[in-house]
Order: structure tokens, then sequence, then C-alpha cells
């Protein structure tokens, strides 16, 4: 039994050491292949980095989610307030007979930059 245990450690310790060569053997070969790119990053550590970032990533979007949901609700919300508002202050002007002044271009501006943020208006 002790035998096999032998014969099992030197076999890891031979995969180990395969490993170690492969990647020198990828490194020299970077480096000599493609010498512009010798200053990079190994690909490896690029991938965890990426894994890494995928994950923040996913993290944030989660934590963010709630918020989107909540800034949609407020943004309906804010048009039909505003909605309310521009009708009543309409009824206002029919019930009092005043005369309806024109829009300036600044006030003719903003309204249809409304409607375009809030189409509901």
């Amino acid at each position: 039994m002790e035998a096999e245990v032998d014969k099992l450690e030197l076999m890891f310790q031979k995969a180990d050491s395969d490993l170690d060569y492969i990647q020198y053997r990828l490194e020299y070969e970077i480096k000599t292949n493609h010498p512009d790119s010798a200053g990079e990053k190994n690909p490896g550590e690029i991938l965890k980095e990426l894994s890494a970032i995928k994950s923040r990533y996913q993290a944030l979007c989660a934590r963010f989610k709630p918020l989107s949901v909540e800034q949609k609700e407020n943004k309906s919300r804010i048009c039909a307030i505003l909605s309310k508002t521009m009708t009543m202050v309409q009824e206002l002007h029919k019930q009092t007979d005043l005369e309806l002044t024109l829009l300036t271009e600044e006030e003719k501006a903003v309204t249809e930059q409304l409607r375009s943020y809030m189409p509901d208006l």
C-alpha cells in the first residue's frame, strides 16, 4: 500500500512539473513569436481578471435593478402629476375666461423636451 502511495505521489509531482514546463514553454513561445506583446499580461491572468470583472458587474446589476424599477415608478408618478397639473391649468383658464397667451419659443422648447422624455404627457 505504501508503494502505491509513493507511486501516486511521484505521478502528482511529475504532473506538476509538466504543468510548470508547459507554462514556461508557452511564455517563451509568446515572447519569442510575439515580441510586441512580451510586456503584456499572461492570457490566463487576463481570463481570471475578466471573470472577476464579470462577477462584479453581475453584483452591480443586482444592486441597481431595484433602483431602476423605482426610477421608472417615480417617472410614472411625476408624469401623472404633471399631466393632472396641466389639465387643471387648462380648466382654470376655461373657467375664468382668460385669454390664453401663446407660448414663447423657450416654453415651446421645454414642452417638447418634456414630451420627448415623458411620452405619457
